[in-house]
């Protein structure tokens, strides 16, 4: 780092890269950050921000003027240098098909499996916690949702969710006077489950609380049939449960999808493609203008 000639507070940083797909990050006061104003992705490294270089970088001007105040607190990549690559102003509805397609063939072609990290955990609750006790559970291990488990059925029957944590503090500020402290510390799960059931005009012809069956997929079902059970029945999370038996008992619970880990598996095969190609490729391609991929 050197300091900007006429603005002591602001310093430059000048790389040459060869072209091709890059992240980077800033190091700030002891601190990795991300400019959420560029093109970004979550990857192994956290959120980290992209460019992709189509072309010989020219000798690079100072990335920030002296003319600008000293005082400059965002973060920036000089733009003649590296050229972020932006959609075109006009996409042919002939270009807009190729793209369904090919993401119609990936997600048709590859499985929920594909979605389990290397390693990680998944956590269950059991239905009969208490609320209060499941919720300091999922902030104490830093998730946001969680399956439930019924050991009486033997099977997952639900999910835990901020939705949840919004709507019983929304029914305690209606009614939380009506509530002893005993019944605060000891309402469980199950229970919570029931009258939202019943909030909600949930209820079969009896009036009884109605349980709708757990939303869940399999590992070798595909990320197409994934993605539609998540939109149809609109819900974020989707349990993948896998079971060796054929009557789905002792199910296990493998991991959690979402529409972001589906998009996320598409981004990281698409930046394996490009690892490869810019590593296979000879000197003179490595030269040739690189724009988007279709797939």
């Amino acid at each position: 780092m050197s300091p900007v000639e006429g603005c002591p507070n602001v310093f430059q940083a000048i790389c040459g890269v060869a072209p091709g797909l890059h992240q980077y990050k800033f190091y700030i006061d002891g601190e990795w950050r991300h400019d959420e104003h560029q093109p970004c992705v979550t990857g192994n490294y956290g959120i980290v921000n992209t460019l992709l270089l189509t072309r010989d970088p020219d000798p690079i001007p100072p990335i920030l003027s002296p003319g600008r105040p000293g005082n400059i607190t965002t973060m920036e990549v000089d733009s003649e240098a590296f050229r972020h690559v932006e959609a075109p102003s006009r996409i042919s509805e002939a270009d807009v098909e190729i793209s369904r397609h090919h993401i119609s063939v990936f997600l048709s072609t590859h499985t929920s499996y594909e979605l389990l990290p290397e390693s990680g955990k998944v956590i269950a609750l059991d239905v009969n916690l208490p609320v209060k006790q499941a919720f300091h559970i999922l902030y104490e291990q830093g998730i946001p949702v969680a399956p439930l488990w019924d050991s009486f059925k033997g099977q997952f029957v639900g999910v835990l969710s901020p939705t949840d944590f919004i709507l019983i503090l929304r029914e305690l500020g209606n009614h939380g006077s009506n509530l002893t402290q005993e019944e605060l510390e000891t309402h469980t799960v199950s229970a919570w489950k029931e009258g939202k059931q019943l909030l909600f005009g949930q209820v079969d012809a009896q009036g009884r609380p109605f349980q709708r069956p757990l939303v869940h997929a399999g590992p070798y079902d595909s990320l197409k049939e994934l993605a539609i059970k998540i939109l149809q029945n609109d819900v974020a999370t989707v349990p993948i449960i896998h079971s060796s038996s054929q009557d789905g008992s002792f199910p296990q619970l493998l991991h959690l999808a979402t529409l972001s880990g589906i998009l996320k598996c598409k981004y990281l095969q698409t930046f394996q493609i490009l690892l490869w190609f810019f590593t296979h490729s000879t000197t003179t391609n490595m030269h040739n203008p690189f724009g988007y991929m279709g797939s």
